[in-house]
């Protein structure tokens, strides 16, 4: 029996067009910069958020961390939500490749406020770090793909420039935000300094992400990325991917909202499921009742052909992705419904 497979949106699958467009690439060295479909990506997206430039990298954590690194310096300062993808799931790297400590903050469902951020930025002071950075997620990963919208980030922005602090984004599902949202790309770039975008979650790629920043920036970046073995020689064929998946899989992202909401209200209904966190986009998340545990009941719907994830000892994640079909949501939902535990 085929799983239905709710683990991650990551598990998706090229299409025959992404494969095409992949296996016709013009590449070249990018170290030597002469990738032509790299370069073309790269200058696609820096025109799309409206940023100087832009880097290729294999995955968000390493453009992530190279962003942490072009932006602090030992003994400085980090301020994050506690849920944070760099603080949590990217192997201590922060204190690894940029010996900065980090602040972390408790924000609602991981958005942060400049009222939460404000009194956690570090006077001077020889016994203090020095807050230098500010990194927020979207969608927030742990929130359940709670989004911020631009109202929300430019008053950050605000506070950042007043302190002298700099602002990245963690933008490992920005396109699932901007398609929720209805905000546009090309106002973010005023916003950050430097902004990470992942290609192989819901746009479909199988592998990469692009940090956006300034001229300056990216140079410094290029090196760093040098440095953590992320130079790669003819990319262009995993940069094709990307272009494909920006000009092919943005809008239908919308059909992941439907498919996660369905889901929502499905378990929202069961006697196994003690809470289901409000659906904005491709992310479920949901308690399971009290008395069970999170992990027995995956064990559970994978025996039914349901793959998902347990995030705690009582929360369990679905994500939908353009892998998932209407009738494959159908049929989970069946199984979601009618599941004896």
């Amino acid at each position: 029996m085929d799983k239905i497979d709710f683990r991650s949106d990551t598990v998706t699958k090229p299409t025959a067009g992404m494969l095409d467009a992949m296996m016709s690439a013009k590449v070249g060295d990018d170290v030597f910069g002469e990738d032509e479909t790299v370069n073309a990506l790269e200058e696609k997206l820096a025109a799309l958020f409206n940023m100087e430039a832009a880097l290729f990298c294999p995955s968000g954590t390493m453009s992530n961390q190279i962003a942490i690194k072009c932006f602090t310096q030992p003994m400085d300062e980090v301020i994050c939500d506690q849920t944070a993808h760099v603080y949590r799931y990217e192997g201590g790297g922060i204190a690894y490749n940029s010996m900065a400590s980090v602040r972390l903050l408790n924000g609602e469902r991981g958005i942060l406020t400049p009222e939460m951020i404000e009194p956690e930025i570090n006077a001077e002071n020889i016994h203090y770090p020095n807050s230098s950075l500010v990194v927020l997620e979207n969608t927030v990963n742990k929130g359940g793909g709670k989004c911020y919208t631009l109202s929300q980030i430019e008053p950050i922005h605000n506070l950042c420039a007043i302190k002298g602090i700099k602002l990245h984004l963690d933008g490992a599902r920005i396109f699932n935000a901007l398609v929720a949202t209805g905000d546009k790309a090309k106002d973010y770039g005023k916003y950050f300094d430097g902004i990470s975008v992942c290609l192989s979650k819901g746009l479909g790629a199988p592998v990469g992400s692009v940090l956006l920043s300034s001229k300056a920036t990216i140079k410094k970046a290029t090196r760093i990325r040098k440095v953590l073995g992320g130079g790669m020689r003819q990319a262009g064929f995993l940069a094709a991917a990307g272009i494909y998946a920006l000009d092919n899989n943005v809008n239908r992202l919308a059909e992941d909202y439907k498919h996660a909401k369905a889901l929502g209200d499905a378990l929202s209904k069961t006697n196994y499921v003690n809470s289901v966190m409000p659906v904005e986009t491709n992310i479920v998340l949901f308690d399971v009742s009290p008395g069970l545990k999170a992990d027995n009941v995956v064990k559970a719907l994978e025996a039914k052909g349901i793959l998902c994830n347990s995030t705690s000892n009582q929360t369990i994640r679905l994500v939908t992705h353009l892998d998932i079909s209407s009738t494959m949501v159908d049929k989970a939902i069946d199984i979601l419904t009618h599941l004896h535990l």
